[in-house]
């Protein structure tokens, strides 16, 4: 990341920018500094979500996927856990 900034126009429905106010206050924090850390928190979030299932793409091995969901019931369900009919 850099330092470098860029000033940005957000349109937010009234009761969102007033909560985010709200909350930023409570927090002795900016809106501005709120909604950055908010953006960054968010962002990091969906990389690592990212990386994580594409990690895991990888490892998948479909024919065994299939043996699993093909296989042949070994236990009747628990009493209550039927299906109705």
């Amino acid at each position: 990341m850099t330092t470098e900034v860029t000033t940005v126009s957000l349109d937010l429905p009234v009761s969102l920018k007033a909560a985010v106010e709200k909350l930023a206050m409570a927090h002795g924090t900016t809106m501005n500094q709120f909604l950055v850390m908010a953006t960054a928190e968010k962002l990091g979030a969906m990389q690592a979500t990212d990386a994580f299932f594409a990690e895991r793409k990888g490892r998948g091995d479909k024919a065994a996927a299939i043996r699993l969901l093909r296989r042949v019931g070994g236990e009747p369900p628990r009493e209550g856990d039927a299906l109705p009919g």
